[in-house]
C-alpha cells in the first residue's frame, strides 16, 4: 500500500490538501496529561538515552526527535506531518507559487519515490519524466531506505545544477537515465485560452495567486469574445492537487451570487465553520462546465462540489480523488511548524467528499495511450494507508484514472464540454440559466 505525503516537491504545492493557517502559542490548547501518559513519556526518554549511549554508532539526535515525531503523526492519518524550520519556509514559499526546484508532485511507495504528476513546462516535464514514473536512484543513490522527505531533499539544489533520476517505467525493459536541471519553477496558478465561442481556464494549483490569475483569465476571455458570442466557460480542475483553502472559496465565489461555499468541522461538535458567496457572478451567469478526474483533490473537490450541489455548473470527468480533510498549519517559532488534521470540509449540501470524492453530473472516461494501459493510475484518498474513514465513504472507494492528453485533440472529457456549451450534447441537469438556479436555492 502507498503511504501518500502529497510533496509537490522543489516545484509544487503541499499537494492534495486544502490548508487553513493558524498561529498561536504551542500547547495552548493542550490538555494535561494524565499519569498513564507520563509513564509513556518516560519509556520514550529512557529509550531514547539507550539509543543514544548504546547504538552501534553515534545517531544525530536532531534526526531522532524528529523521525520520532513523524512516526507519532504518521500513525494518525496520511497527511499529518513535522515540518523542521527549512521545510516550514519551504512549504511558506511554496504557497505563494514561486520556488526553485525540478517540477514534480511525488509520493512514496513501495520504499520508491513515485511521480504524481510532473508540471507542466518545468524542467521534470521537459527532461520525459512522466506521471507513474518510479525514482528508484538520485545521483546513483538508492531511494530505498530513505524516507520521503529525504529524497525530497536531496532533489533540491541551486538552481541550473543537474540531477540524475534513475526512473523504472512500467513496460519499459531497463531502467531510465534522465538528467535534469534544477530552475526556478513559476506555477502558473491558472492557464487559459478561448476556443472559438469557449472559453477555458484551466487550475494547476492553489496558490495565493490563484483567484487573481482567474480573474486575469476572465478579463481577458470577455475581451476578446463578445458576450453575445461566447457560449460559456470550462473550468478545468483535472490533475489539480489541491492548496490553499481561502483560495478554493474565492475562485467558488467569482461563479457564485450567494449560498454557502463549504464548511468545515472540527473534533468540536460546536466547531463548525461556514464559508459563503458573496454578491456578484464574474462571468455574468455564462453557462460553466468543470472537469474534474482522479487528479483533482481536496481544494479542486471543494470548488467542484459547491459548483455542483448550487446547480451553478455541471461536472464532467470521472471520480475525483477524495481528501475531504483540512491541514492546519501550526508554526512553531524556530522549530518549524506542525501540520496537522484539525477538520474535514463538506460540500453545501452537507457530504463530506472524505474517502469518496466527487461524483460528476455527467461520466466521460479518457482512454489511456498504450504506452500507460495497464499502468495503476486510480489511486485515490480511500487506498491510503491509515486515512480517516469518510461518513460516506463506499466500498468502491474514491479515485479514478489520472490522465489527461497533451494535445486538447485527444481530450474526450473537453470535447464533451465544449459540445454540452454549444448544445450539440444536452444534459438534463445542466439548467438553461445557472445563476438563476442558485438565486433559487
Amino acid at each position: 500500500m502507498m503511504r501518500k505525503l502529497s510533496l509537490l516537491f522543489a516545484g509544487a504545492l503541499m499537494g492534495a490538501s486544502a490548508m487553513s493557517l493558524v498561529y498561536g502559542a504551542p500547547g495552548s490548547t493542550a490538555n494535561a496529561a494524565g499519569s498513564e501518559t507520563y509513564k509513556q513519556l518516560a519509556i520514550f526518554g529512557d529509550i531514547f538515552e539507550r539509543v543514544r549511549a548504546q547504538y552501534v554508532t553515534p545517531p544525530d539526535d536532531k534526526s531522532l526527535v524528529e523521525n520520532a515525531i513523524n512516526g507519532m503523526l504518521a500513525s494518525l492519518d496520511p497527511h499529518s506531518s513535522y515540518m523542521n524550520a527549512e521545510q516550514a519556509q519551504d512549504m511558506r514559499v511554496q504557497t505563494k507559487g514561486e520556488f526553485g526546484g525540478l517540477g514534480i508532485e511525488v509520493t512514496m511507495e513501495n520504499d520508491l519515490v513515485k511521480v504524481i504528476t510532473p508540471i507542466d513546462d518545468t524542467p521534470a516535464a521537459k527532461a520525459g519524466v512522466l506521471a507513474g514514473d518510479y525514482i528508484a536512484k538520485i545521483d546513483g543513490e538508492e531511494v530505498r531506505g530513505l524516507t520521503l522527505n529525504d529524497a525530497v531533499e536531496k532533489m533540491r539544489g541551486p538552481v541550473n545544477t543537474p540531477i540524475k533520476l534513475t526512473i523504472l517505467r512500467q513496460g519499459a525493459d531497463k531502467p531510465i537515465e534522465l538528467t535534469v536541471v534544477r530552475d526556478i519553477i513559476k506555477v502558473k496558478a491558472v492557464k487559459f485560452r478561448v476556443e472559438n465561442d469557449v472559453g477555458y481556464m484551466k487550475i494547476t494549483s492553489f496558490t495565493e495567486k490563484t483567484y487573481d490569475d482567474l480573474e486575469n483569465a476572465i478579463d481577458t476571455i470577455k475581451k476578446q469574445v463578445p458576450a453575445d458570442k461566447l457560449k460559456g466557460y470550462v473550468l478545468d480542475l483535472r490533475l489539480n492537487p489541491g492548496g490553499l483553502l481561502d483560495q478554493a472559496v474565492s475562485v467558488s465565489d467569482a461563479f457564485l451570487d450567494r449560498g454557502e461555499i463549504v464548511s468545515t468541522r472540527g473534533r468540536d461538535p460546536k466547531d463548525v465553520t461556514r464559508f459563503d458567496a458573496r454578491a456578484g457572478d464574474d462571468i455574468g451567469g455564462k453557462p460553466l462546465i468543470v472537469l474534474v478526474n482522479g487528479g483533482s483533490a481536496s481544494a479542486s473537490e471543494i470548488v467542484a462540489g459547491a459548483l455542483q450541489d448550487l446547480r451553478r455548473a455541471t461536472v464532467v470527468g470521472t471520480q475525483s480523488f477524495g481528501k475531504g480533510s483540512v491541514q492546519t498549519i501550526i508554526p512553531l517559532g524556530e522549530n518549524g511548524a506542525l501540520r496537522l488534521t484539525t477538520a474535514l470540509y463538506y460540500t453545501p449540501s452537507g457530504k463530506s467528499i472524505q474517502g469518496k470524492g466527487i461524483t460528476p453530473d455527467i461520466k466521460v472516461e479518457q482512454p489511456l495511450p498504450a504506452d500507460l494501459q495497464g499502468r495503476d493510475l486510480t489511486r485515490g484518498e480511500s487506498d491510503l494507508k491509515g486515512h480517516i474513514k469518510g461518513a460516506d465513504e463506499s466500498s468502491t472507494g474514491s479515485g479514478s484514472a489520472a490522465y489527461v492528453p497533451p494535445d486538447p485533440k485527444d481530450d474526450l472529457q473537453l470535447i464533451y464540454a465544449e459540445q454540452l456549451l454549444r448544445g450539440q450534447k444536452t444534459d438534463p441537469a445542466f439548467p438553461p440559466n445557472p445563476q438563476k438556479a442558485v438565486l433559487n436555492q
